[in-house]
C-alpha cells in the first residue's frame, strides 16, 4: 500500500520536553500509537491535525504539503476523549456539524443522519440533547459526526476510555469496522496492548522524545527489544 501520511522530520518542543518524529503510515491502515504516559502520544496526534505547533519539520498528505494548513482545512477528523458534543444541540445537529459546521444540510443530509444514527443503535434519539443519552450513547453520537464528516484520515484520542471494559471494547470495534469499510486511514492511541492485538496491523511506539516509525503489531509487542520492550510494558 502507498504512503498516505508522511511526517518529515519533525520536531516538536514544549519547554523542555521535545518529540522528533520521521515516518510514514500506509494507506488504509489502523496504526496504534503506544507509549508511556506523558511520552508525547496526544502530542504527535495534536501536532498531524494542526493543534500542535512545530519547530521544524514537515506534514505531508499524499505527496501534498500540508503543515500550514489550518486544521479545519486538513483532510482529517479526529474524536476526542471527551466527545466534544455540544449540549445546546439536539444529536442529529452534533452529528450533522460533520458535514457542515454551520449546519447547512439539505434533505439527502438529513436523511444520511438518520441512516447514521440507525447504523450505531441510535434510531429515534435524533432530537434527544446529549444529557439524555448514556455515557456509550454519546460515544456513539461523536463516531457518528466523524462517519458524516467523511474525511480520508482519521485520528482516535482514545475516544472511549472512559467506558467501562466490555463497552469500551464494543465501541473500539464498531469505530473501526465503521470507518475502515469506507477504506479511511485511522491512527489511534491506546494504552492496552490487547485493543493493538485486536485491530491495528502497526504500532508506532512513542518513548524517549521520538515516535519511532511503525512496525507491524506483532513485532511491536512481542519481538520488540531493548527500550521498547520496557516501554511497551508501562500503562
Amino acid at each position: 500500500m502507498p504512503d498516505a501520511l508522511q511526517l518529515e522530520q519533525l520536531l516538536i518542543r514544549q519547554g523542555s520536553f521535545t518529540l522528533a518524529a520521521d515516518l510514514a503510515v500506509q494507506s488504509g491502515s489502523v496504526t496504534a500509537i503506544m507509549g508511556p504516559s506523558g511520552g508525547g502520544k496526544s502530542t504527535l496526534l495534536g501536532a498531524v491535525a494542526g493543534f500542535v505547533p512545530l519547530e521544524r519539520g514537515r506534514v505531508f498528505w499524499y505527496g501534498d504539503d500540508i503543515t500550514q494548513s489550518p486544521p479545519g482545512q486538513r483532510p482529517l477528523s479526529i474524536l476526542f476523549q471527551d466527545n466534544n458534543l455540544f449540549p445546546h444541540l439536539t444529536i442529529a445537529q452534533n452529528i450533522g456539524l460533520g458535514r457542515s459546521p454551520r449546519l447547512k444540510l439539505g434533505t439527502p443530509e438529513w436523511s444520511e443522519i438518520d441512516t447514521i444514527l440507525e447504523r450505531l443503535g441510535l434510531a429515534g434519539m435524533g432530537k434527544r440533547k446529549p444529557s439524555e443519552l448514556s455515557g456509550g450513547q454519546q460515544s456513539r453520537a461523536a463516531l457518528g459526526r466523524v462517519l458524516m464528516a467523511r474525511r480520508p484520515l482519521v485520528l482516535l484520542d482514545e475516544p472511549f476510555a472512559a467506558l467501562g471494559p466490555g463497552l469500551k471494547q464494543e465501541m473500539l470495534d464498531l469505530a473501526i469496522s465503521s470507518l475502515s469499510e469506507a477504506g479511511q486511514t485511522l491512527v489511534m492511541v491506546t494504552h492496552d496492548p490487547d485493543d493493538a492485538r485486536r485491530v491495528a496491523g502497526n504500532v508506532i511506539v512513542v518513548a524517549e522524545g521520538k515516535a519511532h516509525a511503525p512496525l507491524p503489531t506483532g513485532q511491536a509487542l512481542d519481538g520488540a527489544t531493548g527500550p521498547l520492550r520496557g516501554y511497551l510494558a508501562q500503562p
